[in-house]
């Protein structure tokens, strides 16, 4: 459409046109983790008054996305498998259809644990500060 309106088509959890990146570099702890950015990053796309930045993270089985925070919110939907979300000192199972904030300056992290992925829609503000990665300590 001449607005910049659209349709993404998805199939097998993979949407048509959309790069299949890394997660971060290959430094990063992190296990088995890929993303597809869907909306909000695509410049001249028809996305430039977007906001916000929607993204498809998957998590193979016994993979996690690194412990990390950072001083911008954002919103999680799991659309597919299930696993945990560590939020603070806690931690939370979470499955299909489940919605997660993690709110502002929360350490945080996603981790697989069935036998298929754990695959989310992940949504943050377009303009937003770089995670920090933490280490705690071996207890």
């Amino acid at each position: 459409m001449a607005n910049g309106s659209k349709v993404i088509k998805c199939s097998g959890y993979r949407w048509s046109g959309i790069d299949l990146r890394e997660y971060k570099a290959a430094d990063a702890p992190f296990k088995d983790v890929t993303r597809q950015t869907l909306l909000g990053e695509g410049e001249g796309a028809g996305e430039d008054g977007l906001p916000f930045v929607t993204r498809y993270f998957e998590v193979a089985p016994g993979g996690y996305t690194t412990l990390e925070q950072h001083q911008h919110p954002h919103t999680v939907i799991v659309v597919r498998g299930c696993g945990t979300a560590v939020l603070g000192e806690n931690s939370y199972e979470i499955g299909a259809l489940d919605c997660v904030y993690v709110a502002p300056d929360t350490i945080h992290q996603f981790k697989a644990t069935g036998r298929e992925p754990l695959g989310f829609i992940c949504i943050v503000d377009r303009v937003r500060d770089r995670p920090t990665p933490i280490t705690r300590p071996r207890g």
